[in-house]
């Protein structure tokens, strides 16, 4: 957004094995990558002690990377949201080994805390040097001006970033409704799933592997989305935008996260790679940017079909 913080256009999320973790933080460190997001609920906590554990063996300059991690609200506890927020940000710290985070994100489904003790009790943290900004996550829009006007008229600290799914199909949130936020108070985007579990890497074309996603427990939602029509319909076009990254030279990965870095108002895109092979071609993506000229965001919209339209704007003409 309009803050201070600079963020490399790409960051790490959390979805290689612990093994792996090393190598894959460092040839992202290597490459220009500074942001490293994590949450306190990854691995019940071993995700945040991972990534704490190799930023002390890499003894990298603090201030050469960004780490983010996300606060759960919830349970009964929701009306003393500065005890439960002070808590799992002390944990947190306590599994990094960091004495402060850049931006710790308040994660707000299923809870009914007062949007005031929220605002709160991220200033709270904030001002108690546990961490330097706040952001949001899977908010929606009037939530996030809610909480920038309860700042304004307490004189507390408003979010700068929103943490939302954005891909292909998942578009309307952060083309149509987040830009606004940019302009109007600047609040920045941090988008994650930009392949859509897997989806847009086409290996899911011909069906289900044994060893992806869809075929592991827990993700029958996935298997099921895949076999639906709106599903089969997003297959048919995934393979007709794998045609179109043949014709760029690069790989539908690439062209997938390069489109999504494309978007105005979006600060970074987060990545989630299991190994350093799949890392380094999500970051082809970047060279990718140069070649998606007007014309060829016409043709990609015009093959999707989904283009979010702001009726506001349309019945203002």
């Amino acid at each position: 957004g309009k803050s201070g913080l600079r963020v490399s256009c790409l960051g790490l999320g959390e979805s290689c094995s612990r093994h792996m973790a090393e190598s894959v933080m460092t040839v992202a460190y290597d490459s220009g990558v500074n942001l490293f997001d994590t949450a306190e609920v990854y691995a019940s906590g071993r995700a945040e002690t991972t990534l704490g554990n190799i930023l002390k063996k890499k003894g990298w300059r603090r201030s050469s990377y960004v780490v983010t991690t996300k606060i759960y609200w919830g349970g009964q506890n929701d009306h003393l949201c500065v005890c439960v927020c002070v808590a799992g940000l002390r944990g947190s710290l306590s599994r990094l080994q960091l004495d402060y985070v850049d931006i710790v994100f308040a994660n707000r489904t299923d809870v009914n805390a007062p949007m005031e003790e929220i605002v709160r009790a991220m200033t709270f943290v904030i001002e108690q040097g546990m961490a330097m900004y706040w952001g949001t996550s899977r908010w929606n829009v009037v939530e996030i001006m809610e909480a920038y006007s309860i700042a304004r008229q307490f004189n507390l600290i408003p979010p700068v970033c929103e943490q939302a799914e954005y891909h292909y199909f998942q578009r309307d949130k952060v083309e149509l409704h987040l830009p606004e936020l940019y302009h109007k108070i600047g609040v920045g985007a941090m988008t994650w799933s930009p392949l859509a579990c897997g989806l847009l890497t086409g290996k899911y074309n011909e069906g289900v592997p044994e060893s992806s996603r869809a075929a592991m427990k827990g993700y029958a939602w996935l298997k099921e989305r895949l076999c639906s029509d709106e599903g089969k319909k997003q297959l048919s076009k995934i393979k007709e935008l794998h045609l179109l990254a043949d014709r760029l030279n690069c790989t539908a990965a690439q062209l997938a996260i390069a489109w999504c870095l494309r978007s105005e108002g979006v600060s970074s895109v987060l990545l989630g790679v299991s190994n350093t092979e799949q890392l380094l071609e999500n970051l082809g993506s970047v060279r990718v940017l140069s070649q998606l000229t007007p014309p060829l965001i016409a043709e990609m919209d015009a093959l999707l079909g989904n283009k979010p339209r702001n009726v506001k704007k349309e019945a203002r003409r």
